[in-house]
Order: C-alpha cells, then structure tokens, then sequence
C-alpha cells in the first residue's frame, strides 16, 4: 500500500524550537527540550503517522560555528540528515533579531535541491504588525514552498504546518509501524531526560558541559527498573555545582528525571546518579565516541 510518505530534516539555529515543533507535531515528547541553546546534540527521530501518511522527522541540533570537536559533531550531524530527505522545514525565531548566523544558514539553504518550508516559530512573543517586516526580509533571501507563521508552543498554525508537509511528501510506503513514534533506544532515551533536568535546574556554564551516560538498564526481581547513570562534567567546580549543598541539587535532578522516567517506561525507577569529571571532554575525540558522540 502507497500512501505519502517521506522524510522531513527540522533545521535552524540554537534554541528556536525545533524540538518543541517535533514533540508537537508527533503528539508526544520525543525530544528534551530547555531554554539553553545547542540542547540537542544528536539526531533524533521522530515519526508522525496519520490517515494521509506517514512523515519521518530528523531533528537536528542548532546550527552555530563550531568552539570544539562537539561543536563540530554537531554541525556534521546536521549536514548528514540534511542530505538526501525529501523536505527541509527550516524553523526560525520570529522575535529575535536576523543577523549573520541565519545569514549563515540561508547560504546552507541555498545551496541544495531540497523543497524547504520555512517556519517563523514563536509567533506569540511578536506584534502582529511586527510579523510583515519578518516575513518580507525572509521571502527576499530565499525561494521557500511557503512561509508559515506559527508556535510551536501554543500549538498555533501548526495544523497548517502538517499539511503542507503532507501535501509535499511524495508518494511511498510506512517505513516504520504505524504506533512508532521514534527509534531511540531507552539508554538514550533516559540519560536525555536526565540531561534535560540538569539543563532546567543548573545555569552558566554548566548545562553545555555535561554528558550523561546511563551504565545499564536491569529490570529487578521487584519489577523496579535499576538505572545507574554518570553525569560528565568538565570541572572539579561544575561537580560541587552539580551536586550541591549537602547532595541535594543532585537529589532534586534525580527526582524530577525518576517521576517521568517512571511514567515513560511504566515502572517503578530506582535511578543511582554519580558526578565524575572528565576534562575538556567535549575537545577529546575519544570521550566524545565513548558518550555516543560517533
């Protein structure tokens, strides 16, 4: 049976919402998301199945000039899922300012056959009479499918969003069963949850330092799911940080990622955290591989 199908690349720059969009547009949490920029770091899919189809989502970290091998890990990570998908949905912050980095991404864009939608995301945090002057700017740098202004957030125009990816997929098979809705395996699954209270409760530096890497996932004979997990940070003070007065910073990012562990994998959690620094990790290629960074 052939119905529309395809694969759809969500790119744009650090902290505009592509990982919000995806979650909403899936109907459920597929990617972790925070207000700190670059908290996707790998491609993660995301499938949306529904009476026209089936559309497969790659969301991608935000594009920004690479500071170390991370940084240009990620930038890979984006190249390669751009390559060879059927749609780009090119998303934007509407409310901030344009400047040399979309510029950056506008070449990227430009230079491929790819078919792109461009999304002007956050729609809320803008004056309508402020949204033109957006919408112009961007229609003149770009040949774009169309423009839609929306919110990932509140859910606004996102219906719009869907159909015209629908109606730009070509025609095709269900690559994965209809009740998929992504492909990461529970390890990653959980050390991203983990990741993400650390990106909510921590500030400054912090939050882009860390790693997470959860040590094996072993159902007791209780029924309780024991996952021992090591937090990665790059300093001696991000560890007093991450683990706070008398333990209880740790305490508290180890309740808030057991509660929707729990209610994820449908289990009763016993989730063991430890700190352990790692030096300039995100500058060593080999601790880079060894945290799933490949």
């Amino acid at each position: 049976m052939f119905i529309k199908s395809g694969f759809v690349c969500i790119i744009g720059r650090p902290n505009v919402g592509k990982s919000t969009l995806l979650n909403q547009i899936v109907g459920q949490k597929i990617a972790i998301v925070s207000d700190k920029p670059q908290t996707t770091r790998n491609r993660i899919l995301g499938i949306c199945t529904n009476d026209e189809g089936q559309a497969v989502f790659l969301d991608t970290p935000g594009i920004q000039r690479p500071r170390h091998r991370l940084g240009e890990y990620m930038l890979k990570v984006v190249r390669r899922a751009m390559d060879g998908v059927d749609l780009l949905l090119y998303v934007v912050d509407a409310a901030a300012p344009t400047g040399p980095g979309e510029e950056f991404i506008l070449n990227q864009v430009g230079g491929v056959r790819t078919p792109v939608i461009l999304v002007l995301n956050k729609i809320d945090l803008i004056r309508k009479d402020g949204l033109l002057p957006v919408m112009e700017w961007y229609s003149r740098r770009g040949a774009f499918l169309e423009i839609v202004p929306a919110s990932a957030l509140t859910g606004a125009n996102l219906d719009q969003v869907k159909r015209l990816i629908f109606d730009n997929l070509p025609e095709g098979p269900y690559y994965y069963p209809q009740e998929m809705v992504t492909d990461q395996p529970e390890r990653f699954v959980a050390a991203e949850i983990i990741r993400e209270k650390v990106l909510l409760l921590t500030r400054e530096e912090v939050p882009h330092s860390i790693a997470v890497v959860v040590e094996e996932m072993q159902t007791r004979a209780n029924q309780t799911l024991y996952l021992p997990a090591v937090i990665y940070v790059e300093r001696e003070s991000q560890k007093g940080i991450l683990i706070g007065k008398s333990g209880q910073m740790l305490k508290e990012i180890g309740r808030l990622a057991r509660l929707e562990l729990e209610a994820l994998f449908g289990n009763k959690i016993f989730l063991e955290l430890w700190v352990k620094v790692k030096k300039e990790w995100r500058d060593n290629e080999s601790a880079l591989q060894s945290f799933g960074y490949e």
